[in-house]
């Protein structure tokens, strides 16, 4: 059965409008750090990329920033991780992001997140991988994309063998024990994709 030890977060490198969506943050990070389970993220010390993996740490946790080398400077790389891997392209950087990790969860964000999300639904959609995938959301942050999903199936562009598997959670400390509910449900011959597959997507 598979187990947590890694999550990947995706989530916005601006603090958004909501003060919420910091504090999301900062809990999150402080779950996974008193769970044990190592953060792994996009890199930056700004916005909410900055508040979840600064609370890991200020909580004893672990963090894997994965950054690539153009984004050093403008998302101002945060030096306190105890690894950072600088990649030539986003390619790499989405590609490592999942193979280091166990599950995906987002939370608010822009284009950039909503990108690195539907690449991991679209994966899973196709067979690629099993592993969970959650929308953290914040004060009905998701709700539109919920609607469209639903508006999707109903007007049958996602169809039937073609199903999507969104977790949800409107409260932070229900993402890790949601995560870990998915994740033992799934063999773990299921669990991960192959290197080479992940590097030809």
């Amino acid at each position: 059965m598979s187990t947590i030890k890694t999550v990947c977060v995706y989530c916005g490198s601006g603090p958004g409008t909501n003060p919420n969506f910091i504090e999301a943050a900062k809990a999150l990070g402080r779950a996974l750090a008193e769970n044990k389970i190592r953060l792994v993220y996009g890199g930056g010390s700004l916005g909410l990329m900055g508040a979840v993996a600064t609370s890991v740490l200020d909580h004893g946790g672990m963090v894997t920033g994965i950054i690539p080398d153009f984004l050093r400077m403008r998302e101002n790389a945060l030096t306190r991780v105890q690894e950072m891997v600088v990649t030539p392209d986003m390619h790499e950087r989405k590609r490592l992001m999942f193979e280091r990790s166990d599950a995906f969860v987002a939370l608010p964000g822009g284009l950039g997140t909503l990108e690195e999300l539907v690449e991991q639904l679209t994966w899973q959609q196709l067979g690629r991988h099993a592993k969970p995938v959650l929308l953290a959301n914040v004060d009905g942050f998701w709700e539109p994309l919920f609607s469209l999903v639903a508006h999707m199936r109903q007007t049958q562009f996602i169809r039937a063998g073609l199903t999507v598997d969104i977790l949800k959670a409107d409260k932070v400390e229900e993402i890790i024990p949601r995560l870990r509910a998915a994740a033992a449900q799934i063999p773990d011959d299921q669990r991960d994709l192959a290197p080479d597959v992940a590097r030809r997507l």
